[in-house]
């Protein structure tokens, strides 16, 4: 029987590539949920193909749209808000939930879909940033699998297969350094949200290529590897590697270093993390290795991106502080895609927001959560965003 799948965050650029997937393989896996936040006519094409269960939205005005888009006799039902998006996560019948969404909304219904004894495919690094030993935790409690859909994590998941984890030395995160890795660091306060929505290897969406050109997307994925893997902050190196050829590789004691390397598209990632411990025909190219001459490697600026020298003081702070760098930095990004404030500025939000913070450890989610809200609020402040 195929698959029984829950997508949460279908109309995004990972929910989009998915469902390529499973179109691609209608045989092996098929859709039972599917939801979106405010794009109702992409996700209205999307039910119409997949025929879901379950649809879901934001909230009530956008589901009334959603209901006008959907053919008379349609079987699926349509839910929205929190609630909705926790009962897509925990559907009967469901085998695997892409947890997609992005940003911290996608940590209660990926808490949901553990809760319900479901694995998860894991794109939502925010959920491992902000509450990792909790959600690690209810991970081994469940005895779910959480399978890795960033394809940095993919990478590191792959080159683990095989090997002893006790011969582990460290991973080593690769970054393709985003679109001004070679733009002089005094220029950056000129940088405008159009430079850098223009990245060099990647299709991705709005905040999450943004994190990519500051450098943030690499510290949030220093945190998640951490949980994903059981690592220290000592045992996570980064190297930017402009080529995006090598995804991500894992050094063992003895010297070895094995890489995971592929064309950049997230497919491969997703698929891998759908149809796990099997390899599916993609027929996706090779990279063409003669052709690009040579893989380049150098050390990140973390004077020019400090963003990411902030994500390894929160690993050093550890607690709360995550998920206050998290909250911060959504905010700090939003204000700058709306050009409330600069590029320079998102990481003087964020250092600002995590110097007045007061670490709790061990928290639980409510505390967690209370923290979260706390820094947004501090961050509107300096991005003077209304409440």
């Amino acid at each position: 029987m195929p698959k029984a799948l829950s997508l949460l965050g279908a109309t995004g650029s990972i929910g989009q590539s998915t469902l390529a997937i499973v179109a691609q393989f209608p045989d092996l896996f098929e859709m039972h949920a599917l939801t979106a936040y405010t794009q109702v006519d992409l996700l209205a094409d999307q039910i119409r193909q997949f025929r879901p269960r379950v649809a879901v939205v934001a909230d009530a005005e956008h589901a009334g749209e959603l209901e006008k888009r959907l053919p008379r006799g349609q079987v699926t039902e349509v839910l929205y808000g929190e609630e909705g998006y926790q009962a897509a996560a925990a559907l009967d019948g469901v085998d695997i939930v892409v947890a997609a969404m992005v940003g911290a909304a996608g940590l209660k219904p990926t808490l949901a879909a553990i809760a319900a004894g479901k694995d998860v495919a894991l794109a939502n690094k925010e959920t491992l940033v902000m509450a990792g030993e909790t959600v690690m935790g209810q991970v081994v409690a469940q005895g779910v699998r959480l399978l890795p859909v960033d394809s940095e994590h993919s990478a590191i998941f792959q080159s683990l297969v095989g090997h002893r984890r006790e011969d582990l030395d460290k991973v080593l995160l690769t970054a393709s350094g985003g679109p001004f890795r070679n733009r002089p660091g005094d220029s950056f306060a000129f940088i405008t949200p159009a430079d850098a929505l223009k990245h060099p290897n990647w299709s991705m969406g709005s905040k999450i290529t943004i994190d990519s050109a500051s450098l943030m997307n690499k510290g949030l994925e220093v945190i998640e590897a951490m949980w994903l893997f059981g690592l220290t902050g000592d045992q996570i190196e980064v190297v930017v590697h402009p080529e995006s050829i090598v995804h991500s590789m894992v050094a063992y004691r003895d010297g070895s270093v094995i890489a995971q390397m592929g064309v950049p598209d997230m497919k491969g990632a997703i698929a891998y993390a759908l149809a796990y411990p099997e390899r599916l025909p993609l027929n996706q190219p090779l990279p063409d290795f003669a052709g690009m001459g040579a893989l380049t490697f150098e050390a990140p600026d973390l004077e020019r991106f400090p963003c990411l020298r902030l994500a390894f003081e929160a690993v050093q702070a550890g607690g709360t502080m995550p998920a206050v760098l998290n909250a911060a930095n959504e905010i700090a990004v939003a204000g700058f895609l709306a050009e409330r404030i600069g590029f320079t500025q998102i990481p003087q939000v964020i250092e600002a927001v995590m110097a007045a913070h007061a670490v709790r450890r061990h928290a639980d989610i409510d505390e967690i959560i209370a923290a979260d809200r706390w820094a947004r609020e501090q961050a509107a402040r300096y991005t003077a965003e209304e409440e």
